[in-house]
């Protein structure tokens, strides 16, 4: 197929390093965003022996879109193909041990760093009415666990900032996926972020404690392999190999923990939606 431009935020580490190396190694271009592309690219150096361009961004800076335009048409003559937001973190614990600007913090980085480089980069796809939007969600955007309702907020809001998007650009041949990972074998377990004041004694032994330890025991045991889902993302983006007539799907769901989870919350809403149905019926103008 032919050669195509890709931009992945978060490239210095877990599934943005791995996607960025199978992207390049399949023969495309990638500009790979990280807060410290000089540390980045010590630690994946294959990532520029292959070609790939490295550029600092922060995507909780208000510059980022003007960032971003400005490499895409330095590095790219103002070409994209595709664009991977793909840099988020997750912030666990209680709501209520949680500072308004930590959870400020989260919702920057999840939601609002998507849509600053979206601004970026929808110009130039626009202009060639065509590209693909890649939007890495979570299991925690359809099913939200204790502790994570912080994360699981700014996933679900992408998700359905994802939904209503891949309508709006629809006309212009843009399309949207969302990638909803399960548990990979990344630093995600090893490196999600707590609330400073810590977990108050009343939620010691609850669900949201419980959760925590589950993470932290389960650091390095997850049966993901960040290798098999960045193909896999590559192939749904390019029509190729299990992706292939997939085209029109919008969702990309990964990992066998992650199906299960979704396959439950769906017959959980189906349930839900068939209790309710003499309610819902019953709320109209006679």
């Amino acid at each position: 197929m032919p050669q195509q431009t890709w931009i992945i935020t978060g490239s210095s580490s877990g599934l943005g390093a791995t996607l960025a190396e199978a992207v390049l190694r399949s023969g495309h271009r990638v500009l790979a965003t990280a807060r410290n592309p000089s540390k980045a690219a010590i630690e994946y150096p294959q990532i520029s022996e292959l070609g790939g361009i490295w550029i600092e961004l922060d995507v909780t800076s208000t510059e980022t879109s003007e960032l971003v335009k400005e490499a895409i048409q330095t590095h790219f003559d103002g070409t994209i193909d595709v664009v991977v937001n793909n840099a988020a973190y997750s912030l666990l614990g209680s709501i209520e041990d949680m500072s308004e600007e930590e959870i400020l913090m989260q919702f920057s980085t999840n939601v609002f760093g998507p849509v600053r480089v979206l601004k970026g980069v929808l110009p130039f796809m626009r202009k060639k009415r065509s590209g693909t939007v890649v939007n890495v969600g979570s299991i925690a955007g359809i099913d939200g666990l204790p502790c994570c309702a912080m994360y699981a907020g700014s996933k679900f809001a992408l998700e359905g900032m994802s939904e209503s998007l891949s309508k709006e650009l629809k006309p212009f041949n843009i399309r949207v996926l969302i990638v909803e990972p399960g548990q990979f074998r990344t630093k995600f377990l090893s490196s999600f972020a707590t609330p400073a004041a810590g977990l108050r004694d009343d939620y010691t032994g609850t669900p949201v404690d419980v959760t925590l330890q589950a993470f932290k025991a389960h650091d390095g045991a997850q049966q993901g392999d960040p290798a098999k889902a960045a193909l896999r993302i590559l192939e749904t983006v390019t029509g190729t190999g299990m992706g292939a007539g997939k085209e029109d799907l919008q969702r990309l769901i990964l990992g066998p923990d992650c199906y299960a989870r979704f396959q439950s919350k769906a017959n959980s809403l189906l349930e839900n939606l068939d209790r309710m149905k003499e309610i819902s019926h019953s709320t109209s103008f006679e």
